[in-house]
């Protein structure tokens, strides 16, 4: 499919020959636990992607960004979902560089080793609200000489495995006294941070999602980003930055495996022309709502971004199952007893479901959005 060429030249372009070692580990092993796709994107490049020149990365514009996740997502669902946790944490924490003097020289620091580290980015923030917030405090902050006392958990937490570094939200008191919302840079070799095993399904299984433990971790004060009296929204705007990001690369991974399955039934000429034209169809539909919603990516955030990439992801999502289960039915019988790939990858699509924020959280506030009212998602 052209629009698949298009994805895999563009991760190329970015990535060369990662798209190749990937294709060279057996699929099954792709999508198991200790499965070597995430050390592959990390030695090809791949934390440098949304990085800025000026920090040494690719600076990747939005439009490119969701089609090497399309790419990623052809390949390995696992490796599209789990990167997505890192392309999104690294669009938000760069977006403070706009602002340098808003940052310590330790955070300044952290942000210029990423690429030539190739550090990879884990998120321990609730990253799927707005408002109630997308980065709301997922471990408590005790205040102690010299910065605070971490401890709590994130379960699942994509890339455990690998991270260099967890990110996560916390509340601090502010100047006034009112608990107020900060982001703590940690190390993964942090005394007191762990990891424990939590996924179990053999689906999307090589994401890395288990669970990460912070047992009274030490952050230095000068880890910990902060909003500042003067400039008391920065942490709001960011964090509706990183909602975007998040809903448009999760959903384009996704979409990338289930145009896999339809470009192989595609080039196998599988069924009659009127129905792989009808599949083809719809899904390059998807992939064009998808890349529609591309430029909000890298606009100032507000409510119109996120209900844009919203309804974009909701479209797909609906989408991505029928187009799958069309594409398995047209490849046939044999395909499926032989093989347990392709079956399995159709059943992947189906977890942008469980991506946060679920679809009955999100339809009031929704339909108050298209009738006029502010989009207030809790």
């Amino acid at each position: 499919m052209r629009s698949l060429d298009v994805a895999q030249a563009v991760c190329e372009r970015y990535h060369p020959g990662l798209l190749k070692r990937l294709a060279d580990v057996p699929q099954a092993d792709r999508e198991k636990p200790g499965s070597p796709v995430v050390e592959l994107f990390r030695t090809h490049g791949g934390a440098g992607l949304l990085v800025p020149t000026e920090y040494g990365g690719h600076g990747a514009d939005p439009l490119d960004a969701l089609r090497v996740q399309q790419a990623l997502g052809a390949v390995s669902p696992s490796l599209a979902a789990a990167v997505t946790m890192h392309h999104f944490t690294v669009a938000m924490l760069y977006a403070l560089t706009r602002r340098a003097d808003r940052l310590t020289a330790a955070q300044t620091e952290v942000l210029r080793r990423v690429v030539p580290d190739q550090q990879i980015l884990a998120s321990g923030w609730a990253e799927g609200r707005t408002q109630q917030n997308i980065l709301a405090p997922a471990v408590t902050a005790r205040p102690v000489d010299g910065g605070f006392r971490l401890s709590g958990s994130k379960k699942p937490c994509s890339l455990s495995a690998s991270m260099s570094l967890l990110t996560a939200s916390i509340a601090v008191h502010g100047d006034t006294g009112e608990p107020e919302l900060a982001l703590a840079l940690v190390p993964a070799s942090a005394p007191g941070l762990s990891v424990h095993p939590f996924w179990g399904n053999d689906l999307l299984a090589g994401a890395e999602s288990d669970e990460v433990r912070l047992e009274d971790v030490f952050v230095p004060e000068e880890m910990v980003v902060r909003a500042g009296a003067d400039d008391p929204n920065r942490l709001d705007d960011l964090q509706t930055a990183g909602f975007v990001w998040f809903e448009t690369l999760i959903s384009a991974g996704y979409a990338g495996a289930a145009a896999s399955l339809v470009a192989q039934a595609v080039d196998r000429e599988r069924g009659s022309v009127h129905e792989r034209a009808s599949l083809a169809v719809e899904m390059e539909a998807a992939l064009q709502l998808l890349e529609s919603a591309a430029p909000v990516l890298g606009a100032e955030p507000g409510d119109d971004a996120v209900a844009r990439s919203l309804v974009a992801r909701y479209t797909v999502q609906d989408t991505l199952p029928r187009v799958a289960a069309r594409a398995l039915e047209l490849l046939g019988g044999l395909d499926f007893i032989t093989s347990p790939h392709n079956a399995a990858t159709a059943a992947a699509v189906r977890a942008l479901a469980f991506h946060p924020p679920a679809r009955a959280a999100a339809a009031e506030p929704l339909l108050r959005y298209f009738d006029g009212a502010a989009l207030n998602l809790a």
